[in-house]
């Protein structure tokens, strides 16, 4: 076996790796970026070398320089983990000329695979079905649109060498298509470097159903269960589970093999991912093959029992496939929840921040936490917005689900927005837990999975002065007569009852609270309500009596920013002071950045009449497009910014001078 690897990936993955290598008594080499100096798997690593700054195209996507540090470090062989250079047919070749191992499969299958359009070539000769669609070479705009027709709508345009949902659109008539296909082409081109697009037919109620492969360097392969990866969003996925619910065995079995087939008829070596699209008469066709380890490979684990990365080892190595078919075994459910810094309630925008607290759930046969970051990192632009992966297991489906709830529901972070609200409603909704899968389940279901806050408001306010007092009470000194008025920081007052005054904002409203403290209790006015409170604060968890109902909940005070969590939902919300001067910095016609990021394109210039909804501005962040549209119906009188432009969330992009009829 390896004494040493090298692995040329970051975060959780990298992560996820050194585990099971230092299990197997195998050294680990990092690399690392300027903005991952102090990164957690720079820390677990035996050893690491810097490879560059920041953005990944000078640092964790040069080839010849993690070539360079794996022979100056002695490693024997690199594992790729996923994404950055893991499907990169001259990195696997740089490996082989430089005797290096390649912990993947060899250069040509990634090849064969790497073209999607290729690929289903490859794929049809093999026997294994195929979505109606063109994976041609004229990449035409005539003969684009004459395919399209053929193929009909909706349809779906793709990347020919993309993944993660990048390069990709959903065209419903043929209106739309001209300016689809120039955003993909685009897309495709800055995240890719390959413009060329396929056309598929548009499934409306398809499930993503795909299948892990493995095969070793004799030829032999194996499928070791399979996942369904419906639950998307912008085509990539956010929950996880294994088996599928619903599936036939014969249908398993049909897809297991197809699955590979597809592998063996491209020679194929190691871990792989055998993507189908399932539709709702049974029916499955091929969609892409992933010629890497998965981000979704833990519930894979968790129901066969087996350690994916330990299999890549043993392969790479050369080692026979560890079981046969016959031998693959699998038992109870497993769920995995993917925990991004994004914004769900805005369309779900890639956010950034300071990890100020992180608080996770406690590990256990039930509950499994993958993750790259720890408190006080930061999650800064330049990669994937990817926080965690939470994986649960349990005898059933709804015991599975269960968990993950509750799991969710002991994941806390402030400091940035995360979609922790958002997969605790989507795995708890009553749809989900019924197996309504499709991959359009988070459009179908948008009222369930944005549901109103668990916490009346009145209540929510009276729990924030209870732990913004309490946590002043813990910061006071010791007094030698805990009975003393006057060491306390309550405004209290000799021969008066005084209610002290305590504001809090959230969001632009400000809520004016009145407080009484007694001996071991405060009455705490809210507009024209009176309550009554008992509260006692542990660290981060508050044991509150509101009138009588008992409730707890954890929270996280930093700089007068209060956030409180509770069954998964949060509260925020801001100690008010006047002195902080809140002003409005843009005008009432003006366009904002949503997020940190990029310029890629300006689309108008200074002068030009615009509508509301038009496209302006084309920002990209966390490789994804985003359109920034015109908020109403004007003319732009200023452009801030242009093309290839650095830009932060807030920043004023274009001016416009609105129309007298919209003011009104």
């Amino acid at each position: 076996m390896f004494s040493k690897i090298l692995i040329a990936n970051r975060g959780e993955i990298a992560c996820r790796i050194i585990q099971t290598a230092h299990r197997m008594g195998i050294r680990c080499v990092a690399v690392y970026s300027d903005a991952d100096a102090n990164a957690r798997h720079v820390a677990m690593a035996d050893e690491a070398f810097h490879i560059g700054p920041a953005p990944s195209s000078e640092s964790y996507l040069r080839a010849e320089k993690i070539i360079e540090i794996a022979k100056e470090s002695g490693a024997q062989a690199i594992h790729p983990g996923y994404g950055f250079l893991s499907e990169n047919t001259g990195f696997a070749e740089a490996c082989e000329a430089n005797d290096l191992v390649f912990i993947g499969p060899p250069s040509s299958a990634i090849a064969a695979m790497g073209s999607k359009s290729a690929a289903k070539a490859i794929m049809e000769k093999a026997g294994v079905p195929l979505v109606p669609g063109y994976h041609g070479d004229d990449q035409s705009p005539e003969t684009l649109r004459a395919e399209a027709e053929k193929c009909g709508f909706p349809l779906l345009l793709k990347a020919v060498a993309g993944g993660g949902g990048k390069g990709m659109r959903v065209v419903e008539n043929m209106g739309e298509f001209d300016d689809a296909l120039a955003a993909a082409k685009r897309e495709a081109k800055n995240a890719f470097g390959n413009p060329d697009m396929l056309i598929e037919r548009y499934l409306t109620q398809p499930r993503h159903v795909e299948i892990q492969v493995f095969c070793d360097q004799d030829g032999k392969g194996v499928y070791l269960a399979e996942r369904d990866c419906s639950v998307q969003r912008r085509h990539q996925k956010v929950l996880e589970e294994a088996p599928a619910p619903g599936l036939s065995e014969d249908t398993r079995k049909a897809m297991g093999e197809a699955a590979v087939r597809a592998a063996q008829a491209i020679d194929y070596v190691g871990a792989g991912t055998v993507e189908f699209l399932y539709d709702v008469d049974g029916s499955f066709f091929f969609m892409e093959m992933n010629t890497r380890l998965q981000v979704e490979h833990p519930v894979t684990e968790m129901v066969t029992g087996q350690d994916l990365v330990e299999w890549q080892l043993k392969i790479a190595w050369g080692e026979p496939l560890p079981l046969a078919q016959s031998e693959v075994k699998t038992r109870g459910h497993a769920l995995e929840a993917r925990i991004y810094a994004e914004d769900p309630d805005h369309d779900f925008l890639p956010a950034t921040g300071h990890l100020r607290y992180l608080s996770t759930p406690d590990e256990s046969a039930h509950v499994r936490v993958d993750t790259g970051v720890t408190e006080g990192d930061d999650i800064s632009i330049h990669y994937d917005p990817m926080i965690a992966k939470l994986i649960v297991w349990d005898e059933t489906r709804d015991q599975a689900i269960n968990r993950m709830v509750q799991a969710l529901e002991n994941y806390r972070i402030a400091g940035v927005k995360t979609n922790i609200r958002f997969l605790h409603a989507l795995a708890d909704a009553q749809p989900f837990r019924e197996e309504d899968l499709t991959t359009g389940f988070i459009d179908t279901h948008r009222d369930l999975l944005f549901p109103k806050s668990k916490l009346d408001t009145h209540k929510a306010l009276v729990l924030a002065a209870g732990f913004v007092l309490e946590e002043r009470k813990s910061s006071e000194p010791a007094s030698t007569d805990p009975w003393s008025p006057f060491g306390r920081r309550n405004s209290w007052r000799m021969n008066s009852e005084y209610a002290q005054p305590l504001q809090l904002q959230v969001g632009e409203e400000i809520h004016d609270l009145k407080i009484l403290e007694r001996d071991d209790r405060y009455q705490v006015f809210v507009g024209d309500s009176v309550y009554n409170l008992t509260a006692r604060l542990d660290d981060d968890y508050l044991q509150a009596v509101i009138n009588g109902h008992r409730i707890s909940v954890h929270g996280n005070l930093y700089k007068d920013q209060l956030v409180l969590f509770y069954e998964g939902d949060t509260f925020q919300c801001s100690v008010y002071r006047e002195t902080y001067g809140f002003e409005d910095m843009s005008g009432e016609g003006s366009l904002e950045a949503p997020m940190n990021g990029a310029i890629v394109a300006v689309q108008a210039k200074v002068g030009d009449k615009v509508i509301a909804g038009q496209t302006l501005v084309i920002m990209e962040a966390m490789k994804m497009e985003h359109a920034i549209k015109a908020p109403a119906d004007g003319v732009v009188s200023e452009i801030f910014f242009g093309e290839g432009d650095q830009v932060s969330e807030g920043a004023e992009l274009i001016a416009i001078e609105v129309s007298e009829e919209e003011a009104e």
